[in-house]
């Protein structure tokens, strides 16, 4: 048994995708029979995300309550440590947290912004998981510029499986990355038949944060891509659904294009329910954020995996990940609107086959033992 301590930022920003996102890492290294603890701290004002009123704080009682429900439901209960900005903790207290580290065999930090780090130094292996392929290098990168130090992990992952080869523009900022797959716990998606009346449908944020600029070239978010797929649905049958938050979203807009638009916080207010509106879905289409398409990042994420674990066929902007996945059938890379409405056809056309393959593929390439397994064993961790 490997003693395991994650890093990221769900209390923070307590919204279902999030949840279901860091759950399949929990869930899946327990499934390998090994031992979890989640960390998470508040370091800066206004860093908690409160989807009921739509506005970040201090306060951040919404997502302590709301993570920690979905922790215990999950049998992780005692397993975890929030620390607010006000110095206040929650869930296990600091001395075992800190005896967690020291006895760790593997710390991750998967987007905790490295707020962990001086903690983390007893941990056997410390490791830095990417969550934003593209964004995160060029951000090192430009710390690098301004002759600023980069915290110190032993090893690089990022789910931008081009990043640090040719196939990919984005810089490394000296480190060597390597790829991992986000993973899915299939046990937490049974396969239920669609409504053939459902939409294709997609969980999103039409801007995450401000566009960056990366030597004199400015790179963006799901907007801009987005607006090339506007169209789509005049030239498909299939009926599309998007799930949008974020400012400046034109819903108007979206909705004469042809759209069904819902909040995105309403549909993901809990992990259950983030899993319900796939399940009620038919498909997902989506597009991908401009950096992760303009770098050619690889990027494939775990949002897909969901849909795709759920047995429900994935039609997906290209950002170069079709080179690592198996295409053409449950799961369709597309880089024009055309290519989209043929993607989306061809699924109606041989919906049984594709959601088939849909979960195939989940079950062969995306799934948490053979992800982590593999993960662990690249590590030399048993």
């Amino acid at each position: 048994m490997a003693r395991i301590v994650l890093a990221s930022s769900i209390f923070r920003y307590p919204m279902g995708g999030m949840m279901s996102w860091m759950l399949q890492y929990l869930v899946g290294y327990r499934s390998l029979g090994h031992e979890v603890t989640y960390v998470e701290k508040a370091a800066q004002a206004d860093d908690c995300f409160d989807p009921t009123t739509d506005t970040m704080s201090d306060d951040c009682r919404y997502g302590v309550r709301a993570v920690g429900d979905l922790l215990e439901r999950f049998g992780f209960g005692d397993r975890w440590h929030f620390l607010d900005v006000a110095g206040r903790s929650y869930g296990l207290d600091p001395a075992r947290v800190q005896a967690a580290f020291d006895s760790a065999d593997l710390f991750a930090d998967m987007g905790s912004g490295q707020r962990w780090l001086a903690q983390a130094g007893g941990s056997r292996l410390r490791v830095l998981i990417d969550s934003e392929p593209g964004f995160t290098q060029m951000k090192m990168a430009r710390r690098l510029a301004k002759g600023k130090s980069l915290p110190a992990f032993d090893l690089y992952y990022t789910p931008g499986k081009n990043i640090g080869t040719a196939e990919s523009s984005a810089p490394t900022a000296g480190k060597a990355w390597r790829p991992l797959t986000e993973p899915v716990a299939l046990e937490l998606f049974p396969v239920e038949a669609a409504d053939p009346e459902a939409p294709f449908t997609t969980v999103m944020t039409w801007k995450s944060f401000q566009t960056r600029e990366f030597e004199g070239k400015r790179y963006g978010h799901k907007d801009i891509e987005f607006e090339k797929f506007e169209a789509l649905p005049r030239f498909t049958r299939a009926p599309l659904e998007v799930a949008v938050s974020g400012r400046d979203v034109p819903r108007e807009r979206l909705a004469r294009a042809g759209w069904r638009v819902r909040d995105a916080n309403q549909v993901s207010t809990s992990f259950e329910s983030y899993a319900e509106y796939v399940r009620r879905s038919r498909g997902e289409f989506s597009v991908c954020k401009n950096c992760f398409v303009e770098t050619h990042s690889g990027w494939f994420g775990d949002r897909a995996g969901v849909y795709l674990a759920s047995g429900r066929p994935v039609v997906m902007q290209d950002t170069g990940w079709s080179a690592h996945l198996p295409c053409g059938e449950g799961v369709l890379p597309v880089r024009t609107v055309d290519e989209a409405a043929a993607a989306l056809d061809e699924v109606g056309r041989r919906y049984a086959d594709h959601a088939h393959r849909a979960r195939e593929i989940a079950e062969t390439h995306l799934a948490a033992e053979k992800v982590l397994g593999g993960f662990l064993a690249e590590l030399g961790i048993a």
